[in-house]
């Protein structure tokens, strides 16, 4: 730490230091005067350097207790940590580098009712608002949509009574759909098995127990909230298919702004990567590739694992969606490096809106499990790590939402934006899907042969 002092002063001083030696040492030859004042010297550092090192150890042990799991430094996320680090100019530009431009501008702020800031306060959840623009047609009006995404925590300990922790958890997310209402949104998306811990990795059975019929539980919870608001909602639960032998299946309801049930998506592809190997569960959905069309606007889902499948969000846009959810559940360590950049290649590439949940928080489980990574035995996954956001045709994306907090995000979106995309960039005209369609037809045969050309020079050296 600087004193004040330069490095040649603080010489000057050290050889002043025998002028301060007590008058008891004034017997003794001025070589031992030395040898004991450099003695001195040298405890007396040692003595600071130990408090200094106790100091740091002390301040890193406040810290750790101050800093929550799963935040950068103390900051919910990337952006709040650039912010709050970088003069404004600059952070402008990297926001414009690491955000995009919506229509040549920086993403707008919406400014919510205050009652929905209250209930944030109130139940500490992150809460934020942005819009993206179109330009302005001159035969079509402007088609704004308000998106809303939730991500939230477990509530109870996973070791709670199952009813208990499911209860809690409802009580928590109703808060932030009455936020969501009270501002005005039209479609909201929960996250990936939202009602629930995700267990799917533990390969205990016992947690089927959470799984409920298409019109159980949780569903005829959010009716009543789609009927109060006049909201789209799409609920991703555990099913329990009654009329096909109890067969469990990843499903999202979609529940229409009358309250009613307009249709369900099952989870296309399942996972088998390291501790998530959820087919102990349930299997590959056979729903295809629904979109569904709201008053609001047509919307799909597409689960989790599904977007590391570019071929899935293709179909997604060919059935004509114009905004895609990707309600997930996933941990730093395998996926974050790719969590900002698929769901916005996809939007990017199909011409329509993405909004990503994840969960958050890190869920202990009552017994130790292992995965097929060859690693020893745990009781959690990791920290999920929230870092839900938006991503736009035009290559724009929102700042994500808390990575260790509850979060609503809510984004108005001009669905003209789709097809002025469509427009700009040509990608359905300029595709060919009729060479993809041969290679993949011919690829399903076991007869196959992959189009390689060789050298011929390559077998000869």
């Amino acid at each position: 730490m600087r004193t004040g002092v330069s490095q040649s002063d603080s010489s000057v001083r050290c050889r002043r230091l025998p002028l301060l030696v007590p008058t008891s040492d004034y017997g003794l030859s001025s070589t031992r005067r030395r040898s004991k004042i450099e003695k001195s010297m040298e405890t007396d550092l040692k003595s600071k350097q130990a408090e200094k090192e106790n100091g740091e150890a002390a301040a890193e042990r406040v810290l750790a207790r101050t800093v929550p799991e799963g935040s950068i430094h103390g900051f919910d996320s990337l952006h709040r940590l650039l912010e709050a680090s970088l003069e404004p100019e600059i952070f402008q530009e990297v926001s414009r580098m690491l955000l995009g431009l919506n229509c040549g501008k920086p993403l707008e702020l919406i400014l919510l009712p205050q009652v929905a800031g209250s209930l944030s306060t109130k139940y500490d959840f992150d809460l934020q608002g942005f819009c993206f623009r179109a330009d302005e047609e001159s035969l079509r009006q402007p088609r704004v949509v308000r998106v809303g995404l939730i991500q939230n925590s477990i509530t109870l300990p996973t070791t709670a009574p199952f009813n208990e922790q499911k209860k809690a958890i409802i009580h928590k997310v109703k808060s932030m759909i009455d936020a969501a209402g009270a501002s005005g949104v039209n479609i909201i998306c929960l996250q990936e098995a939202w009602m629930m811990p995700f267990a799917f990795c533990t390969r205990e059975k016992r947690w089927c127990e959470f799984s409920e019929p298409i019109d159980g539980e949780c569903t005829q919870f959010l009716q009543d909230l789609a009927r109060k608001y006049s909201m789209v909602i799409v609920n991703p639960i555990l099913e329990r298919d009654a009329k096909h032998g109890e067969v469990l299946w990843n499903t999202a309801v979609i529940i229409g702004n009358n309250g009613n049930i307009i249709g369900i998506h099952r989870k296309n592809h399942i996972p088998r990567v390291g501790d998530f190997n959820e087919s102990t569960y349930y299997m590959e959905g056979n729903t295809g590739h629904p979109v569904f069309e709201t008053c609001y606007g047509k919307i799909a889902v597409n689960i989790c694992y599904g977007r590391h499948h570019p071929l899935n969000w293709l179909a997604f846009g060919l059935n004509g969606a114009e905004i895609v959810f990707n309600p997930s559940a996933t941990v730093g360590e395998l996926s974050e490096p790719m969590w900002p950049i698929e769901a916005r290649n996809a939007a990017i590439a199909n011409s329509y809106f993405v909004g990503s949940i994840n969960r958050v928080g890190t869920e202990a489980f009552p017994n130790p499990f292992t995965s097929g990574d060859g690693k020893p035995q745990h009781s959690d996954f990791g920290h999920f790590y929230g870092s839900s956001y938006f991503s736009s045709p035009d290559a724009s994306c929102t700042p994500s939402l808390s990575r260790y907090r509850d979060g609503l995000l809510v984004s108005d979106m001009d669905l003209n934006l789709c097809r002025q995309l469509k427009d700009k960039w040509g990608f359905r005209m300029t595709a060919r899907y009729e060479l993809y369609a041969d290679l993949l037809s011919r690829y399903l045969k076991p007869d196959f042969i992959p189009q390689v050309i060789v050298d011929p020079y390559l077998h000869k050296q």
